[in-house]
């Protein structure tokens, strides 16, 4: 069992936990991840391990309350617990040794993109994150992000720091020049952009692939994504892959395979809050 010892909620829907597994935080990398069980039975949600704390045990995760078992994880609070833990899964970020990289992180991922900019800190990257939201309440880590490098704050009412979207700040630092990476996490939408915006810069751009996971260990396959051509699965290849050679088509395709059943699932929870059979 791992305690909950904080909550804090970022936006409207994501809420941010810091939960005891002084294993896992001992050796995490930037960009692995762990599946989480609420409890036995549960579903199984991989998560990103936003940051972690070896001295007192603890690992960050952030968590967007869209479905069922989101909304029900997040209703745990401190003292309480979550009844498993596993990870670190996946492979740690291959980060930029020297020059400057831009981290773009849309929405909830901006969490994904903490770390990314811890590592590349540590590296001596010169690091600006690019983070945005629909309006200020749905900005999140803003100052967390401000400790590693710059940051260029974007909404899409303008409401806060730039109008517009991260995309439109990505350009102009791109025609600036000099930057040497990008690393993009959000929705598959915003890194396909990115990545197309990328690429006729001759920019290398590394995109997070991990909300298509299931079981986070490669055996169920349904994570299966074509990088370049080749078939590869998210959870044991990845979750980072070269956005140039992801077919984001096929990926927002398989993204919906499951959505009947998430509807479904949802429906019955809000019908079971409100008392009524189903």
């Amino acid at each position: 069992m791992h305690q909950i010892l904080e909550k804090a909620q970022l936006s409207p829907n994501v809420t941010l936990f810091r939960v005891s597994a002084p294993r896992i935080a001992e050796i995490r990398q930037p960009g692995q991840f762990v599946i989480v069980r609420r409890a036995p039975g549960a579903e199984r949600i991989p998560l990103t391990i936003a940051d972690a704390d070896p001295t007192v045990g603890s690992i960050t995760l952030v968590i967007q309350a869209v479905g069922k078992s989101t909304m029900d994880l997040v209703e745990l609070e401190v003292g309480q617990a979550i009844a498993d833990i596993a990870g670190p899964l996946g492979r740690p970020t291959d980060l930029l040794d020297t020059g400057h990289a831009v981290c773009v992180g849309g929405g909830v991922g901006t969490a994904v993109i903490l770390p990314i900019a811890q590592g590349l800190q540590r590296h001596g990257v010169h690091v600006t994150s690019v983070i945005g939201g629909r309006s200020r309440e749905w900005v999140i880590l803003e100052e967390e992000l401000r400790r590693h490098g710059d940051v260029v704050t974007c909404t899409d009412d303008g409401s806060y720091g730039r109008p517009g979207f991260v995309t439109e700040a990505l350009k102009d630092l791109l025609d600036a020049g000099g930057i040497d990476a990008v690393y993009a996490v959000g929705p598959v939408p915003m890194m396909r952009a990115v990545s197309e915006m990328t690429r006729p810069y001759g920019v290398p751009t590394t995109v997070s692939l991990n909300s298509i996971m299931l079981d986070g260990t490669g055996m169920c396959g349904g994570c299966r994504v074509t990088i370049g051509g080749q078939v590869k699965y998210a959870c044991v290849d990845g979750p980072e892959f070269d956005g140039h050679l992801v077919d984001f088509r096929e990926l927002a395709d398989r993204l919906t395979t499951y959505r009947t059943f998430e509807q479904e699932a949802l429906a019955r929870r809000e019908a079971c809050k409100l008392g009524v059979a189903r």
